[in-house]
């Protein structure tokens, strides 16, 4: 547990000490807070005290953020040559991979942290339904997970930054669009097994003040997959 916390405070300083790491962190409270309070489904405009305008486009910004955030956790150090350094210091590649997970989730959690204000304010202006926006934070934390999760898989297989972030939003396409698409135009059973696949569909539940323990599974899954190919992709690396 040590060497991963070790890995995690060393990525976490990382983006800590970047420009970009603070550019990336400016533009997502930036974005969030400008469809939250000032866009024309603001807070104010729909006259009620819930942030389900926030939840909504939180949840489109992580899909862009994340992938941003996560695309240099692997590509960068492949790039400069540090990726083999890494590899023979006596760590586990699970313990890499977890490390690497946990420090930019952790600077996800510190992102939506400073989102709390906006509670906090809404909460002040009128009568907010705490246990719907409880809800919708952890529907968020799970969301990051999972793309947290996949940004780092996408990092993994290669040595460019840009390849990793695109790989990363091809892939969250899938969760984010297709599966639902592909419900729409489902029907029966099939639509059922697409609908449960999309991200939105757990997020809405979510977002609704529905915590259900069939969504937590699933998006623990899919992080538990995605970090188990990164795990796989190193092992492949050391061998070749």
């Amino acid at each position: 547990m040590n060497k991963i916390m070790t890995i995690a405070r060393k990525e976490l300083n990382t983006f800590l000490d970047s420009l970009s790491g603070y550019i990336i962190l400016v533009l997502f409270l930036g974005i969030t807070g400008f469809f939250t309070w000032l866009s024309a489904n603001n807070i104010i405009f729909i006259g009620q005290a819930d942030l389900l305008p926030f939840f909504s486009v939180t949840f489109w910004t992580l899909f862009f953020f994340v992938p941003a955030l996560t695309m240099r956790s692997f590509a960068e150090e492949s790039h400069t040559g540090t990726m083999e350094i890494l590899l023979t210091h006596p760590v586990s590649f699970t313990d890499v991979v977890l490390g690497k997970f946990m420090g930019d989730f952790l600077l996800i959690l510190i992102a939506l942290a400073f989102t709390l204000v906006y509670y906090i304010t809404v909460a002040l202006i009128g009568t907010i339904d705490h246990g719907a926006t409880v809800s919708g934070y952890l529907g968020l934390i799970f969301i990051s997970m999972a793309y947290v999760s996949i940004g780092i898989y996408a990092s993994s297989l290669t040595r460019n930054q840009i390849i990793a972030f695109l790989i990363a939003i091809g892939i969250g396409i899938f969760f984010q669009f297709i599966f639902g698409i592909l419900a729409s135009v489902s029907s029966g059973a099939l639509s059922g097994i697409f609908d449960f696949l999309s991200f939105n569909y757990h997020y809405q539940n979510f977002a609704r003040g529905v915590i259900e323990l069939k969504s937590v599974l699933y998006l623990l899954t899919i992080t538990t997959l995605a970090l188990s190919l990164s795990v796989l992709n190193l092992y492949s690396r050391r061998y070749k």
